[in-house]
This record gives C-alpha cells, structure tokens and sequence, in this order.
C-alpha cells in the first residue's frame, strides 16, 4: 500500500499543445465558435428531423443519433480543452481523466456501430427495395439504435476498469491533448500486456468489426446500383449514399491516424494533436453540413420551418 500511495499519480500534464504555450489564450475563441457551430449545427438537424413528418423515416431517424453522438463526443473533449486554455494549464485530475476516457470511448464506440447500421438501412432501401419497409420497421430501427448506445459503454467500461489497475510512478505527461487508453498505456510503469490484448480486441472487434460490415454493404450497394440501367436511378442511389459514405471516410480516415499517432509515443506531438483535432472536434462540426448540404429533404425541413417562423413573425399581411 505504501508504494502504491508514493507512486499515485493524482493528476496528469497534457502535452498536445506544449509547442505553442503563449498562444492557448489565442485558441480559445476558434474552438469555442467551433464547439457552438457543432452543437448547434447537430441540434438542427435533430430539431428538424423531429419537426417535419417527411423526415420520419429510418434513414433520418438514425441521423438523429447520429447528430446527437457528435454533440456528445463534442462535449466530452472540448469544454476542458476551453477551461484549459483559460487557466493556461493542460491538466486534468485522475478521476477526471478516467470519466473522460469512459464517455469519449462510449461515444466514439458507438457512433461506429452506428454508423455500420446506417450502412444497413442504404444496404436494405437499395438492394431491397420490396422488403424494406418490412427490413427496416419502428420496432427494429429502435433496437438497433438502442444496441448501438448499449454495446460502446460496454466496450469502454472494460477498458476504462484496466486502466485504473496501472501504476505510473510519478510519471504524468500524456502525449495528446486528452485522455485515451494508448498514450495512458505508453506511460504506465506497471505490466500493460492484458491492457494492449484488450485494446488489440477492441480495434479489431469494435473498429475493425463495422468497417467491415460497411464495406461489405457498399460492395452489395455497388453490385446493385451497377445493375440499374437508368442514369438517373444510378445517380439517384447513389446520392442516398454519398452523405454518409463521406462520413464513413472521414471517421475511420481520422480515427486510423488518431490511433498511429498515439501509439508512436513520444517525439513529435504534431500528428497525433492534429489527427485528434480532426477525428473529436472538426469531424463532429462537418457532419450535418455535409447532411445539410447534400440533402435536399433536410434543405428543404430547413426552408419550411423558417418560411413558418417568418409566417408566426408576420402574420398580418397588406392585401
């Protein structure tokens, strides 16, 4: 007990923006406009999903969770990322640590899964159009949906429990600029072999596992859409698609060099800090423009419900 009470770490240094320390006060306005842009942004497209009955479908229904895991994964990272800059200390306390690590895996977890059954419901409305009402009911997207919120948490608490069990003997400067299994893992002087199997599990099962099941899906989606003859069927099908294709490769893109870059350790903090800047921060702003941008069922949600509050603004008219 002793040697664990002298080698408890009770706080710990980030790293990720050591090579600027004059200019965190000079941060702090871009990513708080990027925070408020990515909430806001993702709070519209759930708002107008709710609001407007043509949106009600399966497809729409996900990209709801889907905007609102982006606001999560959001929350969880950026706010002390914003207190930090203010205090001009980038550090986080233990348990804090621990906490953001479970919901930052939570989210980033499930928003894979989610993103694999977003890929079912393109897989199922292109390949099988006749069944897909009976594919894709209320009852199974809610299951769906719910399985995605269950199995991330589930993932991150085994995770999450394994890192408390490490020792870092005084040792607390982490190599990012936020909490992860990997850059707690490169500084732990304890044995880490059952936390690497663990995390070696979970890249293969609960990364490796829905990119798979996507590329798959787009394999089929691609064989169906080769077979159409129609130019304007093919290029209809494959506009359902591009959105979330986009964000497909965008996630697991900046995920694959999040993850490289963590795993190198020390040395340059340049890439790692990027790739995280990219996957956890601008990653969660860019997903409902490109919905927004690409779709024109949500332009359109977006056009009625403001041609509606400029009717309640002025609802006498000169005849």
């Amino acid at each position: 007990m002793g040697v664990r009470n002298e080698t408890q770490v009770v706080e710990f240094v980030f790293l990720g923006f050591s090579g600027i320390p004059d200019s965190h006060i000079y941060l702090f306005l871009p990513f708080l406009a990027i925070y408020l842009v990515t909430v806001l942004g993702n709070l519209t497209i759930c708002t107008l999903i709710q609001l407007d009955p043509s949106l009600h479908t399966p497809m729409y229904y996900f990209l709801s969770h889907l905007s609102f895991l982006d606001i999560c994964i959001s929350s969880v990272t950026v706010p002390k990322i914003l207190v930090n800059f203010l205090r001009q200390r980038q550090t986080i306390s233990y348990n804090q640590c621990m906490a953001q690590m479970f919901f930052l895996l939570s989210f980033a977890g499930s928003e894979a899964l989610l993103l694999a059954v977003m890929a079912y419901d393109r897989y199922a409305a292109i390949c099988k159009p006749l069944h897909y009402s009976r594919l894709m009911t209320t009852k199974v997207c809610t299951i769906l949906a719910l399985a995605t919120w269950i199995l991330g948490p589930l993932d991150s608490a085994l995770h999450t429990v394994l890192s408390t069990t490490l020792s870092f003997c005084g040792v607390n400067q982490i190599h990012h600029i936020l909490c992860d299994v990997t850059p707690l893992l490169n500084i732990a002087c304890s044995d880490t072999h059952i936390n690497k199997m663990a995390a070696q599990v979970a890249n293969i099962l609960g990364a490796g596992g829905p990119f798979f099941f996507i590329i798959l899906s787009y394999c089929l989606i691609l064989h169906s859409i080769l077979k159409i003859r129609s130019t304007t069927g093919k290029r209809k099908a494959f506009s359902t698609c591009s959105s979330h294709l986009i964000v497909v490769i965008i996630y697991y893109g900046n995920s694959l060099i999040n993850y490289n870059g963590s795993s190198a350790g020390g040395g340059s903090l340049e890439t790692p800090t990027l790739a995280c800047i990219m996957d956890l921060i601008i990653a969660p702003m860019l997903n409902p423009l490109i919905y927004s941008l690409r779709n024109k069922d949500v332009k359109g949600a977006l056009k009625k419900v403001l041609g509606s509050q400029k009717k309640t603004a002025c609802p006498h008219t000169i005849s």
